[in-house]
């Protein structure tokens, strides 16, 4: 049971990392063989389901659940509804200058998000940060204890340009692996920026793929202001929904409860609350407070569901992966797709 279960991982490893990987063994064994390679594996697709109004449906059963894989019908071979499963989170943190309208409110927001998906009491959970601005940096590699974390985020500064693919391709191709990764624990990216990228050498279809092979899910807390238009926030949304993630917009409802701002003319300007004030503080710092419960809330109440592809095609790079819940009025959130093939 154990050497089979090993296997498994390997094989997986193997299949979804941006090249072969070998599980590290322990310091007083020797290395062993490299890790077991081949061209069909076990597929594994988190799956998120909500209602009308956007609310977790966290109650069904493997019955309920249909996957197709190139529009065939797949047999299940594993599932579960766990909640807090274990994770590794990398926190990808946008340090430009266009952060810096409100850089208190983005640094509290990636705290929250550390102190919530790596609690530092398993380590099971596990999480590293990156930064990117003119460059993508590793500024803490991966580990379980989030104080270090929590420490060098409150030391950034914004500045300079932003990296954004860069910062992506090194999340899934520069860091320390933990062991059982991809499988057990799943792979989670968390955005905290407003998806405009003027540095990278890479471009978003690299990075895109590159977090499709490495079973990336990618989420995104937008940095975009109230009454500010971004053509780049469209490649943050392609990011995450092709990987079976979702964007939030901490900062597009904060003015949502506040009547009567547009009769109401100032010499300041038309502001429904006065910058500067508690008020406007306090706003702002609630939409980033309820964007992490939301991001927090998804990756802790997700459905895992795995499967042996039944027929595989040599000639097709990509496959389309579709999930399909039989219950009227839900939304379903997975991963459209996948390489079944390491990095060439």
């Amino acid at each position: 049971m154990h050497l089979r279960f090993a296997l498994s991982l390997l094989i997986a490893i193997s299949l979804f990392g941006q090249s072969p990987a070998t599980v590290a063994p322990p310091n007083n064994q020797p290395p062993g063989p490299p890790p077991i390679q081949v061209q069909v594996n076990e597929v594994i697709v988190p799956v998120t389901v909500t209602d009308d109004k956007g609310r977790f449906v966290s109650d069904l059963d493997q019955k309920d659940f249909t996957v197709f894989e190139e529009g065939k019908q797949q047999e299940i071979q594993f599932f579960t509804r766990e909640r807090s499963q274990p994770v590794v989170a990398g926190v990808l943190l946008d340090l430009s200058n266009a952060s810096r309208l409100h850089w208190k409110n983005y640094q509290d927001a990636a705290v929250e998000l550390v102190q919530n998906l790596v609690p530092g009491d398993n380590p099971k959970f596990s999480g590293y940060l990156i930064g990117y601005s003119n460059t993508a940096d590793l500024l803490l590699d991966t580990g379980s204890d989030p104080e270090p974390m929590v420490q060098k985020i409150q030391k950034l500064r914004p500045s300079g340009g932003a990296a954004l693919y860069d910062a992506i391709y090194m999340a899934c191709t520069n860091r320390k692996l933990i062991q059982g990764e991809p499988i057990e624990p799943r792979r989670v990216l968390v955005v905290v920026g407003d998806g405009h990228d003027n540095a990278s050498k890479k471009t978003l279809e690299e990075a895109l793929e590159i977090a499709q092979r490495n079973l990336v899910t990618i989420y995104g807390i937008s940095t975009v202001a109230f009454g500010f238009a971004n053509d780049s926030n469209k490649n943050l949304v392609r990011l995450a929904e092709e990987t079976g993630g979702r964007v939030v917009y901490p900062l597009e409802g904060v003015f949502n409860d506040v009547a009567g701002y547009i009769s109401t003319p100032s010499d300041e300007g038309n502001y429904p609350l006065k910058v500067g004030t508690g008020q406007y503080a306090a706003e702002i710092a609630n939409g980033m407070y309820h964007s992490v419960e939301a991001v927090v809330g998804e990756v802790t109440t997700q459905y895992i569901i795995r499967y042996i592809p039944n027929s595989t095609d040599a000639r097709k790079q990509f496959r389309d992966i579709q999930v399909k819940v039989s219950l009227a009025n839900v939304k379903v959130r997975a991963r459209k797709g996948y390489y079944p093939f390491a990095v060439p």
